[in-house]
């Protein structure tokens, strides 16, 4: 199997800073993973349609956006809230929906909070 081959069947944080040799505090990926994963990805999408030069070249940059990520999360890096609301603002899938869009019956319930109507009310009263 190629290296990018194999690239492609990670799906855990460790998993992908095994995989490149990355030294890592297993804290901070335990209270960081999400937002480790959501900024390496945006970097692996960027990479997206751009000749890197090769899979070498490709698993190259693809190691030192995840380093460049996990270095910034250990010196302090800290999303704002924005970032970080802006994830959550969007509708997501309910348990009678297959996906968010797919669904019919999303509206908005308060100030850009989305849910889906077809659920049954939750009251937390």
């Amino acid at each position: 199997m190629s290296r990018l081959a194999e690239f492609s069947t990670l799906t855990d944080t460790e998993e992908y800073l095994d995989f490149f040799d990355i030294e890592y505090d297993e804290r901070l990926v335990y209270v960081k993973r999400f937002h480790i994963m959501k900024k390496f990805g945006e970097l692996v999408d960027k990479a997206k349609g751009h000749d890197m030069g090769g899979d070498e070249k490709l698993m190259e940059y693809y190691k030192f956006a995840l380093l460049s990520v996990y270095k910034n999360f250990e010196n302090g890096y800290n999303p704002s809230a924005a970032e970080v609301w802006d994830t959550f603002g969007k509708p997501s899938a309910c348990s009678t929906c297959s996906t968010s869009t797919s669904c019919s019956s999303i509206e908005e319930v308060t100030n850009g909070a989305y849910a889906c109507s077809s659920q049954s009310n939750i009251s937390f009263n």
